[in-house]
This record gives structure tokens, C-alpha cells and sequence, in this order.
């Protein structure tokens, strides 16, 4: 039997939901997203702070099929047609420069002995928190402008690669049957988003109609999708989030071309009204706050690597994209770039798990990721000012 601290649950549960009251009362006066709330309202009902809440196993199965969620709609929302050619290509060369800084910086910080491994240091700087960012850039209209489209490209680009780097180097005991098991899984991919293209295409029109009955069927199908390939993933000793985010892709490819409003709606019903919201609460909950405020020398490290994320993922932003936008919006995107959070929580776990990272030193990247999520998009947004008229309009 699995002990549930129903007390716990519940207090989660009500966070995220006082969390979606403020901004739904507060209106266009609540400049904070709603994920910064969730997080903060988490560490305030957490161990550290009131005590009123606290993870346990059943908890935590709820926080990862949240994250599972969390990554689908990172995959679920990257438009290949619209982002190929010159964003795409731009995001990748963009990774790959802040791949170089990353490794660069943290070779640096593990040689004057601030962190163990300049690798998982290096790979947590390098990332975008673009599922994160989605909610965020959705309330804001940005989702389908120009500048939109370069975001989403580097965002997909910054997540996507990072979850590869998990997948290749920390998931399995050698690169060699990382590469091997990726593969298996790709072409099982594969399959499952040929099987979904032809049978959502031939089928539309009847599974479109479930959506109005008790039944909900493309619901329960996308919901099968992610959990199924995250359990292969998992089976395969590969990471759920890579199932999480190849589920979205495989989801937007099926549906293209087909009326979708609904069937997004409810979608994200399940997903930003309970799962990923739980998600956030629940990361909030397990911060370390006291491994923070009680050693000077790892709270100073906080700013540090808040700056880091920013040099790492910023400078590609300012660099390439001199062409395409102007330089208040590549000021923006590099703020919106540097947005970090789920991926940091991950790769710290799993380099906690092998030895290679102090607990102390997770706490600061982790902290540094929460500000970065507090701080940087309500930068960009204010950076952005009015927006364009959105493509196609």
C-alpha cells in the first residue's frame, strides 16, 4: 500500500488553485505569470517555510505526470512548417554556441572548485524552459507573431536538445547504449505517428464529434500517447520527458490541417488546470530554502548562475539574429531564451543520484532557475512592449 498524505495533496492542490485566483482577480494588473505563483506559493506552503505541506511518493507521481504534460505541450505547440528554414536553423546554431559557453562556464566553475562537474553543471546552463514559457507567451499574444516564431524555434531547439544530452549521457550507463535504445525508440515513434497521422486523418469527423459527448475520445487518445510513450521511454532507460515532448510532436502532426480549437481547450483543461500546475507546487514544496539562507557562500552562487543562464543563452540571442529583429526584441529574446527551470530540476536530480553534484549546489541552480522564470519574462514582455499583428492576420 502506498502511504497518501492527503493533507499534503490538498494543500497543493489549493495552492495552484489561490495561485490562478490572483492572476484571474488581479487581471492585466498581475504582471506575475501564474507559474511564478505556483512556485512561490509552493516553497511558502513548504517544510522549510509553514510546514504545511510535503512530497511523498504518491505526490510525486502526480508532479511527473505533470512534467510529462508539461513537455507534451512543449512538443505539442512546435509548429514545423512554421519554423522551418531560417528559425530553425538559427535556434540549432544558437544551441550549439550555447552548448560551448556552457561547458566553458562550467569547466571554469569546477576548476576553482564551486561544482563537481563541469558536464551536468554545463548541460543545466544550457537549456529553455519553452513549456514554461508557453502558458506565459500564450496570455500574451506573442504566440503567433514574427518574434513568436523565432522564440519557438530557439525554446524547442533549447529543450529539446538538452533532453537529447540526458537521453545520450545521464539516462543509461554509456553513450553507446543510450544511442542504441534512442534509436529503438525514434522508430517505434515513428510508427506510433504514422499509425496516429493516418488513422486521426481517415477518422476526423467521428472522433471530433466525441468531443461534445461523455466519451471525449481525442482526449483520452492524446492522454494514451503521452503516458505510453513515456512509459517506453522509461522502460527503455531513456527519460520520460523525452516521451512527454515526442508525444506533442506526434499529437500536432496528426491533427494538422484539421479544426483543433476544441480539442485544445480541453486538453488543456487537464493539463494547465490541474497536472502541470501540481507540478510547479509540488517543485516548490521540495526547494531546499534552508540549504540556501544558511550558508552566505551558496546563496551567493544564486546570482551567479542566474547571470550564467543569461551570458549562456543570451549572447547566441544578441549574436545571430541581427537580420531578423531589431535590437530591443533580440534583447527580448534573449531574456525569454534564458528562462530556465524544468530541465534544471532534472539534471540536478540525476547528477545528485550519481554523485556528481553537492545538494547545496542543486538547491542554487534550482533557485537561480525560479528567479529566471520570476524575472526574465516579465522582461521580455515589458522589452516587447506592443506587439506586431499576428502572421497571417
Amino acid at each position: 500500500m502506498i502511504h497518501v498524505d492527503a493533507d499534503s495533496f490538498l494543500v497543493i492542490v489549493l495552492v495552484s488553485a489561490i495561485a490562478a485566483l490572483i492572476v484571474g482577480i488581479g487581471g492585466s494588473r498581475v504582471i506575475i505569470p501564474v507559474v511564478v505563483l505556483e512556485l512561490s506559493l509552493g516553497i511558502v506552503v513548504g517544510p522549510d517555510v509553514l510546514g504545511l505541506a510535503d512530497s511523498d511518493e504518491f505526490i510525486n507521481f502526480f508532479a511527473s505526470l505533470g512534467l510529462g504534460m508539461l513537455f507534451f505541450f512543449a512538443g505539442y505547440e512546435i509548429d514545423f512548417e512554421r519554423i522551418k528554414g531560417a528559425p530553425l536553423k538559427l535556434a540549432a546554431i544558437g544551441w550549439l554556441i550555447s552548448l560551448a559557453l556552457a561547458y566553458a562556464i562550467g569547466g571554469l566553475l569546477a576548476a576553482a572548485g564551486i561544482v563537481l562537474s563541469l558536464l551536468f553543471t554545463g548541460s543545466a546552463l544550457a537549456t529553455t524552459a519553452i513549456g514554461t514559457l508557453i502558458p506565459i507567451l500564450s496570455d500574451a499574444g506573442e504566440l503567433k507573431t514574427r518574434f513568436g516564431t523565432y522564440l519557438l524555434a530557439a525554446g524547442a531547439v533549447g529543450e529539446f536538445g538538452p533532453i537529447l544530452l540526458i537521453t545520450l549521457f545521464f539516462s543509461a550507463d554509456n553513450p553507446l547504449t543510450s544511442g542504441l535504445l534512442l534509436i529503438a525508440f525514434v522508430l517505434i515513434a515513428v510508427l506510433a505517428a504514422v499509425f496516429a497521422i493516418r488513422g486521426v486523418s481517415s477518422n476526423w469527423s467521428a472522433i471530433e464529434r466525441t468531443l461534445e459527448t461523455s466519451s471525449q475520445l481525442p482526449v483520452r487518445m492524446a492522454v494514451v500517447l503521452v503516458f505510453l510513450l513515456a512509459a517506453l521511454a522509461t522502460d527503455l532507460g531513456l527519460d520520460l520527458l523525452l516521451g512527454g515532448f515526442v508525444a506533442g510532436i506526434i499529437t500536432r502532426l496528426a491533427l494538422s490541417g484539421h479544426e483543433v480549437q476544441i480539442f485544445e481547450s480541453k486538453l488543456k483543461a487537464v493539463g494547465y488546470g490541474f497536472l502541470i500546475p501540481f507540478f510547479f507546487v509540488v517543485s516548490g514544496v521540495e526547494f531546499k530554502l534552508d540549504a540556501l539562507v544558511s550558508d552566505p557562500g551558496e546563496l551567493f552562487k544564486v546570482p551567479v548562475f542566474l547571470v550564467a543562464f543569461l551570458v549562456v543563452r543570451g549572447v547566441p540571442a544578441m549574436l545571430l539574429y541581427v537580420r531578423e529583429l531589431e535590437l530591443r526584441d533580440r534583447v527580448a529574446l534573449a531574456f525569454f531564451s534564458s528562462t530556465e527551470l524544468p530541465l534544471v530540476v532534472a539534471i540536478t536530480t540525476i547528477a545528485i543520484n550519481n554523485g556528481q553534484m553537492r545538494g547545496t549546489t542543486a538547491a542554487s541552480l534550482v533557485g537561480a532557475a525560479v528567479l529566471s522564470t520570476a524575472i526574465y519574462p516579465l522582461i521580455g514582455l515589458r522589452l516587447r512592449g506592443s506587439r506586431e499583428v499576428p502572421e497571417g492576420a
